[in-house]
């Protein structure tokens, strides 16, 4: 009915439109340039993000509102993904994390309206899945950080500009519909947003809000692979799973402003909430192999190729929910007292993210298998009756036992801020300069619990089988198990019924209750030259913490103070040439889950196994040198390096604590801990190439053509305790993005390529490690302005698509021959109308 209905109204305005194309004039607010145009939209946005990088005395980049809502996004994690030095990290297809100049993503600090807020992810990673393009006016990309920004933005500071009401003046609004399909299982796609604002002489009024929503199949093949001592694969264990995937992001907010006359120039209330819905039923098959032939006193036998007489089968049939959510508010006031410029922030923001998987699991089923891994991104396998040639289907197989499994996990964080910056006018060394100066306290509270997992029995009441629908899977891969779906979320709820409610009570080394407390002061001097200026400061941030766990006599209390200098220096070599050079410092704390108390304690064999209140903050200094070349209007050439020395790097590992911290009667004693510890001597460093151009110079027709390109490379390493050395995670050795756009007549067309080669997942041990293989994506967008505006309504049709290529994600073990997870989901196809009025 939607796809009905929005074709007919593009027909209809189509047919009624007949006149010249129409251009929105662009307004400023007091810091952020929000340009919107319909002529050359990509260009003015282009042009508008190169000013304020030149102007910025640090290393930034900018993404301007019209640029944003010009590339195929389906979130602000893939804007972000094509500036220079920023890489995606994907979950079934959708960009979620940020690595920032390829570093871990809690080195990363976000903020709305440059109010740093926590991450929904342990408290430190930001989730931009969560937070959708349009609600932005621009985004700032910081790199080099100055003493006003948050000691924890140790790689970036990314500051979320959304939209003032006095951008436009007197009454407007636009919104937008479209709708798609993603292509492996026909799954519909829904987006809707819209943004309305007033604004008078003194008052102003903006509200917003947004709707994505998107029902997807996801092919999943995971793998326990090894390579013998000739190097031949031997397939301990093949895991086939098919995810009905649903995932919804909502966003909305506003603020009221109001502008008095007088020493007081701006008081305002903004709110924003965002949030991410991930509903999955996933339908799943593991045949353990090894554990077969283990069974019968046997091994696997090495090879591409193989029947296993006995292999033992697992079913999982999972109905599962993630969610997580930021709800950020903030009072302000601005004025000018004397010779002072002063800002004052009154803000709360609450964070959620919580996961609810309830899974019936049917355990060691028998059936003997034939199996081809030739192709290993694409596993056959053929199911036959226990040692024998008979081939069965999985309706046939019987499990020794059926039980209820429950995987659940909740972290809640509620932060107070206040913060007060000043700054004024003064002759430094003879120069025109601003000192600045700036107090910030943050009170945070974390509660809640890690992955928690109960097993029990399953109601014999509840016939799994009558849930089985028959329909195979919708699949891309292989389905020679002859896989079909059930009714998950009513399995769910049948179980549900029988059992009087599913609940989890959370394990004791899970829990986390942690209160923190931030005081922060800066200092800083601007001082400006003939042709640039130098910024230098510091700021010292002292962290008082609190971490309680049900093992502990006590809480484990620590504090610590943090000083972080700095220094920025632009100079303007001519009129289009500018040189830059920083050096800063910064700190990242560990994440909640990591800092927990709470842990299972086994006084007999001294052993630990948990969270790690004991853990330093990872600490970094370093400095960028870059070159800018602004050879023509809208465009830049530039080229910058980058270090970054790092101490205490966290990783998960084993290390030694004093037995007294759990147990005070062991005080003393050398006892083993498992969990997150501090590694050393880490290193980062890059070069990042950017270009962007236009085709200004060619005839009419073809001078609205142009392109964008940025190239950087990464070297990166940390040591573990007992020597050994992996890159940092999240790392690529490349990152690399092109871009083609042609915009004239009201048409604006892009094709956008990202390309980042392989990278450190995680690290279990120094054993045990996972790398996401390469990955790339080729995108575009359409874009057509309708050259009249009915009724002073300017029109827009609209058409994206995502991963043309359609694209497969593959993570290995150790090395590439030994791949743990393959993944595919399809393309992506979206149309739809934006209307501005």
């Amino acid at each position: 009915m939607f796809r009905s209905a929005l074709i007919s109204t593009v027909s209809m305005t189509v047919l009624f439109s007949a006149a010249p194309a129409m251009a929105q004039s662009a307004t400023t607010d007091e810091t952020v340039d929000v340009i919107r145009v319909t002529g050359t939209p990509i260009r003015d946005s282009q042009a508008a993000a190169l000013n304020q990088k030149r102007a910025a005395d640090n290393v930034a980049d900018i993404i301007a509102a019209d640029t944003i809502g010009r590339f195929p996004d389906q979130n602000l994690a893939d804007s972000l993904g094509r500036l220079p030095g920023l890489a995606i990290e994907r979950d079934q297809g959708q960009a979620r994390f940020i690595n920032f100049r390829g570093a871990p993503f809690r080195w990363t600090a976000i903020a709305f309206d440059g109010i740093d807020v926590l991450g929904a992810e342990n408290g430190r990673i930001p989730r931009f899945d969560s937070f959708p393009s349009v609600i932005t006016s621009s985004v700032e990309a910081n790199k080099a950080i100055t003493p006003d920004m948050p000691g924890e933005a140790v790689s970036g500071f990314i500051n979320i500009n959304t939209f003032n009401p006095f951008d436009r003046e007197g009454f407007s609004a636009s919104g937008e519909a479209g709708y798609g399909e993603q292509e492996l299982g026909g799954g519909p796609i829904n987006k809707y947003n819209f943004r309305a604002s007033w604004s008078g002489d003194q008052f102003g009024l903006v509200v917003f809000g947004s709707h994505n929503r998107r029902k997807q199949i996801t092919d999943n093949r995971e793998f326990d692979l090894e390579l013998d001592s000739s190097g031949e694969l031997i397939l301990n264990e093949v895991d086939f799973r098919n995810y009905i995937v649903e995932r919804e992001d909502n966003a909305y907010g506003g603020t009221a402003e109001f502008r008095p006359d007088g020493a007081v120039s701006r008081v305002f209330f903004s709110t924003l909430f965002s949030e991410f819905i991930d509903r999955e039923q996933r339908n799943q098959y593991v045949f353990d192999l090894a554990g077969g032939a283990g069974a019968i006193g046997g091994a696997v036998a090495p090879g591409d190729t193989g029947y296993q007489p006995l292999a033992l089968v697992n079913r999982l049939l999972e109905d599962g929910r993630y969610h997580n959510s930021t709800w950020t508010n903030t009072l302000g006031l601005d004025g000018e007292f004397g010779d002072w410029r002063m800002e004052g922030r009154l803000n709360y923001t609450e964070t959620r993210n919580s996961t609810f998987l309830p899974i019936p699991y049917s355990a060691a089923g028998q059936a003997a298998v034939s199996y081809d891994i030739t192709n290993v991104e694409d596993p056959q396998l053929n199911v036959f009756a226990p040692f024998s040639q008979t081939e069965i289907g999985l309706d046939a197989l019987s499990y020794a036992a059926t039980l209820g499994l429950v995987v659940d996990a909740t972290l809640d964080t509620e932060s107070y801020k206040l913060k007060g910056d000043v700054e004024r006018d003064v002759s430094l060394f003879g120069r025109d300069s601003v000192i600045g100066f700036g107090l910030q306290y943050d009170a945070r509270e974390a509660t809640g619990y890690g992955v928690t997992q109960a097993i029990g029995g399953f109601p014999a009441s509840v016939d799994i089988a009558s849930f089985d629908d028959g329909t195979p899977w919708r699949s891309d891969f292989n389905n020679s198990i002859g896989g079909t779906y059930y009714d998950n979320e009513g399995l769910r709820q049948a179980w549900s019924d029988a059992a009087g409610g599913l609940a989890v009570t959370p394990a004791d080394d899970q829990l986390i209750a942690l209160e923190e407390d931030i005081i922060a002061f800066y200092g800083m001097a601007t001082v400006e030259l003939s042709r640039g200026s130098v910024v230098f400061g510091a700021r010292v941030e002292h962290t008082d913490y609190t971490s309680e766990g049900p093992q502990l006599q006590t809480a484990y209390s620590d504090d610590y103070v943090t000083v972080l200098p700095s220094l920025h220096f632009n100079f303007d070599l001519t009129d289009t040439l500018k040189f830059r050079a920083s050096a800063s410092t910064g700190i990242s704390r560990p994440t909640y889950n990591e800092l927990r108390a709470s842990a299972s304690v086994d006084p007999t064999s001294q052993t630990v196994a948990g969270g790690n209140p004991t853990l330093d903050p990872e600490t970094t200094w370093g400095g960028d040198l870059a070159l800018e070349w602004y050879f023509a209007p809208a465009s830049i050439l530039s080229a910058g390096v980058f270090h970054r020395t790092v101490d205490n790097v966290i990783y998960s590992d084993s290390t030694s604590i004093d037995g007294g911290v759990y147990l005070p009667s062991a005080a003393g004693e050398v006892w083993t801990l498992s969990g997150p510890v501090n590694g050393s001597n880490g290193s980062l460093s890059g070069l990042e190439i950017n270009l962007i151009g236009q085709a200004s110079f060619l005839p009419e027709a073809l001078s609205g053509f142009g392109a964008s390109a940025n190239l950087t490379l990464l070297d990166s390493e940390f040591e573990t305790q007992s020597g050994v050395t992996f890159s940092l995670p999240g790392a690529s050795d490349m990152i690399w993005n092109a871009s083609v756009f042609y915009e004239r007549f009201g048409l604006s067309a892009r094709l956008n390529y990202q390309y980042r080669d392989a990278w450190l997942s995680t690290t279990e041990n120094d054993s045990l490690a996972e790398y996401w293989d390469a990955q790339q994506r080729l995108d575009a967008s359409l874009r057509y302005s309708l050259p009249t505006a009915p009724g002073g309504v300017a029109v827009t049709l609209f058409a994206n698509a995502n991963n043309l290529t359609d694209e497969v994600d593959v993570r290995y073990a150790g090395q590439r021959a030994t791949p743990n997870q393959v993944e595919g989901y399809g393309r992506r196809f979206l149309a739809g109308v934006r209307l501005d009025f």
